[in-house]
């Protein structure tokens, strides 16, 4: 072990194991061929299926045609160069400014670690592994925008806008909830989870994991505190430990009551990149801070809570912050190492290794707490290939602004949406919300727009896939590979009606919450929250969720190379879909 020129080559051959490992794997369009993603770009030559938002529009909607080449030259040369020459809107320059496109360049960089960003690709439910050459016939592109799919999926958007501002423990006796279920439940290819073949109050806006199903709506790791014998506080006060400091599991949130770019005059100046972010430079406007935020912190209870969460999140925030109340439950001497993965090779108290080591720099404290978050960046660059150079799915808002058009007779080109978004009987109830909305605004009237949680809008970047879904995918996944998914969560908590404190959630599933169940709740929480905002669809979610989990699989099989312990079991942990994972 002292010879250093032994540790050098022994370094170089473990480096090559490991870009052998990853070279090993089917690279998504090389060796596994596939025609075009979707077709929106060649079906409509006005570009109105693809994402276009920054670049100049004329006052139809439509975007401007040279502009949208400048884009596709950049994105298909990937010259620097071309990039800098992309045409964008300059309408608002000397005013409030113009968004950026957000870093499509990120997904031509490449990686030291994990699978390559353009290596995998977003899968169809039922293709289980994407790292095997056998499950790439099931590849998804997005929806097209024709489809009764997309219909579905935007009709939900339009219910989760009107309910934005429900608590989830009140969905069971709501009358919008209820209009909400009967309207899915008519759609013929909504794909949301359902109970017994239907959309039910359970099930409404919840994620397709077994565990998005079981307890409250709201993940037990976004709500419950570490117990704190010197401060003397419980789990049910809500602070996590970091150290000597303490996370509050209270967020500042947003007002209820209060939606954008509800008229067409804010929508085509949002469609053309206007900067309209919250800022104290908006004195006495709904942008301004002290007009858009509560003042006094709250529990999450509902989807404007979480919409404000994910509108400002670190992107691996939520998993941090699970992860540091994860390690503070197992310093309990009843939780110890219970807690843990049975891979991990200082679990098992019968071996040699436990009775003389415990896992620090390697399987302890310290590695999780840095690799929780070392995925999210992989993660970004693989899912911005995904949105930038493969898919460009236009975001909800625009196509709310369709429908809206459509509705109203004010364009002179054809858009095809499929009739069970145009017939939900949700547009007659958003029209009417976006009038009241529109009272005291300088574009007054009823509007079939998509009621948007943040003045902005979406992001400047496409729509599938989604970055906080796919980073929660590779967030959650090394959790699930560092503790026990199987170990029981008791005495679950949901927020009180004010949202001020925890109280016990008395469900009759209360004793059935699993820490792997949770952890992909959590998941659905951060992912669908963007939806909950307006700003993503359901597919965006699901589909991200799992290439995220195939990045970390993937890092996971690598860094396995370079360990000195000795393993006596394997990895397990279960996917997003059900199936299980050996590493």
């Amino acid at each position: 072990m002292n010879d250093p020129m032994q540790r050098k080559n022994n370094a170089k051959k473990i480096r090559d194991d490991a870009t052998n490992l990853a070279n090993s794997r089917p690279h998504f369009g090389k060796d596994l061929q596939i025609g075009p993603p979707n077709e929106e770009e060649q079906t409509y030559p006005n570009f109105i299926g693809n994402f276009h938002k920054s670049l100049p529009h004329q006052d139809s909607g439509e975007v401007d045609i040279a502009a949208y080449q400048s884009f596709l030259k950049a994105i298909q040369s990937g010259d620097p160069v071309d990039f800098q020459n992309i045409i964008l809107d300059q309408s608002f320059v000397n005013g409030r400014g113009n968004k950026k496109l957000t870093n499509p360049q990120s997904g031509l960089a490449y990686d030291l670690e994990g699978p390559d960003g353009h290596a995998v690709a977003i899968l169809k439910k039922g293709a289980t592994d994407l790292l095997n050459s056998a499950s790439y016939d099931k590849f998804a592109a997005p929806p097209k925008l024709n489809s009764p799919e997309a219909a579905g999926e935007i009709v939900e958007l339009y219910w989760m806008s009107l309910i934005r501002d429900v608590d989830f423990s009140d969905y069971h006796d709501n009358s919008t909830v209820k209009d909400a279920v009967n309207d899915l439940n008519n759609l013929s290819d909504f794909r949301g989870p359902k109970i017994g073949g239907k959309v039910t109050d359970k099930s409404i806006f919840r994620g397709s994991t077994e565990g998005d199903l079981i307890g409250p709506y709201i993940s037990q790791f976004m709500l419950k505190g570490n117990k704190d014998i010197v401060l003397d506080r419980a789990e049910n006060d809500g602070w996590i430990k970091y150290g000597t400091c303490a996370i509050d599991q209270r967020h500042v949130v947003a007002v209820p009551g209060r939606d954008f770019v509800t008229n067409y005059k804010s929508w085509i100046s949002v469609q053309r990149g206007e900067k309209r972010d919250i800022s104290p430079l908006y004195k006495n406007d709904d942008r301004d801070p002290l007009n858009y935020f509560d003042n006094k912190p709250k529990f999450l209870r509902n989807l404007r809570d979480l919409a404000t969460f994910v509108h400002y999140d670190a992107l691996y925030q939520a998993y941090l912050s699970a992860c540091m109340y994860l390690l503070r439950v197992s310093d309990d001497a009843n939780v110890g190492a219970k807690i843990l993965n049975q891979g991990n090779p200082y679990k098992d108290s019968t071996t040699a290794q436990f009775k003389t080591q415990y896992g620090f720099g390697t399987f302890g404290g310290p590695h999780v707490l840095s690799l929780v978050c070392e995925v999210a960046t992989r993660a970004l660059k693989s899912v911005w290939y995904t949105k930038w150079f493969l898919y460009r799915r236009l975001r909800p808002e625009a196509i709310a602004g369709l429908i809206h058009i459509k509705k109203t007779n004010s364009a002179n080109y054809p858009i095809p949406i499929h009739q069970d978004a145009l017939n939900s009987s949700v547009l007659q109830k958003v029209f009417k919300h976006n009038e009241k909305q529109n009272e005291n605004r300088e574009e007054t009237g009823g509007t079939y727009l998509l009621p948007l949680a943040f003045p902005e809008g979406s992001p400047a970047h496409p729509s599938y896939g989604a970055g906080h879904a796919t980073v929660a995918g590779a967030c959650v996944t090394i959790l699930k590979a560092w503790f026990d998914d199987t170990f029981k969560i008791e005495n679950p908590l949901e927020a009180n009606d004010s949202g001020n404190g925890l109280r016990n959630y008395e469900g009759s599933d209360r004793n059935h919450l699993t820490l792997g169940g949770e952890l992909n709740k959590l998941a659905a929480n951060v992912a669908i929250g963007r939806n909950g905002g307006g700003v993503h669809y359901r597919s965006d979610y699901w589909n991200s969720l799992r290439l995220g989990e195939t990045i970390s699989i993937g890092i996971l099989q690598e860094q396995k190379l370079t360990y000195n312990e000795n393993f006596t079991k394997p990895i397990r942990f279960t996917r997003f879909d059900g199936t299980p994972v050996e590493i």
